[in-house]
This record gives structure tokens, C-alpha cells and sequence, in this order.
């Protein structure tokens, strides 16, 4: 199984801090965010990851190379500018081949054991659900007692940022053109082609400096 990170944003909600610095180098706990996510694929054998990059991306891949620091290997996705989380995807399909891969958001953080998700027979992608956090009181989509997510019904859950993906989920786009994931899984969801998992465990969208400064000061205990 391979894994994406997806690493091409340009960080707006981060700024003074993603002026300079690509936002999955920030650090918390004395590691870079990104760092985080390598280490604990690696753990997870998960070995063979590639990340699509834009803002600031020599910098990216200075500090990250091929992966081998990591025990990994990294293959890198360019884009001249982002192209979204689902565009990003596409572009990097050639990179990714035709099973279904792990997909992680560079700005949460998470310590999911990726190897838990599954796909159902049909499916194009599980979605990691957690409780709704302050800042999205209102929830992204309702997981039923089946592990099928739907776009009506309450309580609604929030996407985590972490997911297993089919390629066909994007398969039929245009390469280079920019494109949003949650339309295609919104639609997918409508079709009962989407299920989900609700982790329980530690997670954070690390979308804001107090944020970031909240989780280095935990996990610097």
C-alpha cells in the first residue's frame, strides 16, 4: 500500500508563519507536522509515499529528499500552482498506480494506525470521522450504525483529513485542472459508495498558530 500527503496549499490560515515556511515543515513537539506523518507510516510499513507540492516547494523537498532519513521513499507530485485537494490526487495518479492508497491532510495530526481502514466491496474511499471540534460545531457528514456515511441525518461527524482512497475516485478528471474533493465525495456518498470509520483517538486540525502553539506545547511535555 502506498500513501499521499497532500503538502501544495499555500497555508493561508497560518500566515505570518506560512509566509516564509511551507506549512507541513512547521514543527510541533521539535518535528516538523509532516515528519509526523512519515514516521508513523513507516511504523505502519507503509513505505512508499508521494507528495504533491507547490507553495514553497523546493523547500519541501530540500529538507525531505527521497525519504531515505525517514526509512522511506518519497516520490514527489509538482504542481506549478495547487490544484486542490482532488486535482492534486489526479496529477499524482501515475505516482500512486491502481490500488487504493492512504491519503492524509499535511495539516492535521493524527495517530490513527492507517492500516485500520478498509474498502468495502464497491467503494471509493473510507473516511476517517472524529467529533465535531470547536471550530466546526456543525459536522461534515452522519455515519450510520452500518458504517455508511450519508450527507442528511444527525449527529453529523467531521472528516478527519485522513482517508483510504480508490483511484477511480478521480480517475475520470481532467489532469491540470484544478478541482475540489468534497463535491466528489458528496456525490459518492449519494451513491452509498463511501463509508467511514469514527476514531476515537488523539487528532488535531492544526489550522491556525494557536493551534500549532497548542499541540507543540503538548506534545513537548
Amino acid at each position: 500500500m502506498k500513501a499521499m500527503i497532500l503538502a501544495a496549499g499555500f497555508g493561508r490560515r497560518m500566515r505570518p508563519l506560512t509566509e516564509h515556511t511551507p506549512k507541513p515543515l512547521l514543527k510541533a513537539g521539535g518535528r516538523p507536522l509532516i515528519v509526523h506523518h512519515l514516521e508513523r507510516l513507516r511504523r505502519a510499513g507503509i513505505t512508499e509515499v508521494v507528495i504533491n507540492v507547490s507553495h514553497l516547494a523546493e523547500q519541501l523537498i530540500a529538507a525531505l529528499g527521497d525519504g531515505e532519513t525517514y526509512g522511506i521513499h518519497i516520490h514527489w507530485s509538482r504542481e506549478a500552482s495547487p490544484l486542490e485537494t482532488a486535482g492534486g490526487i489526479r496529477r499524482a495518479l501515475p505516482l500512486l498506480g491502481e490500488a487504493p492508497f492512504v491519503l492524509i491532510n499535511g495539516d492535521v495530526w493524527c495517530d490513527l494506525e492507517p492500516t485500520r481502514l478498509t474498502l468495502a466491496s464497491g467503494d471509493l474511499a473510507q473516511l476517517v470521522m472524529v467529533d465535531n471540534p470547536l471550530q466546526h460545531r456543525e459536522g461534515d457528514f452522519h455515519l450510520d450504525a452500518h458504517n455508511r456515511l450519508h450527507t442528511e441525518g444527525i449527529p453529523k461527524l467531521t472528516y478527519a483529513g485522513l482517508a483510504l482512497i480508490d483511484p477511480a475516485l478521480v480517475a475520470h478528471l481532467t489532469d491540470g485542472k484544478p478541482c475540489r474533493l468534497a463535491p466528489l465525495l458528496t456525490e459518492a456518498i449519494q451513491q452509498n459508495r463511501i463509508g467511514g470509520y469514527h476514531y476515537r483517538g488523539d487528532w488535531d486540525d492544526i489550522g491556525t498558530p494557536d493551534r500549532l502553539a497548542r499541540l507543540d506545547a503538548r506534545l513537548s511535555r
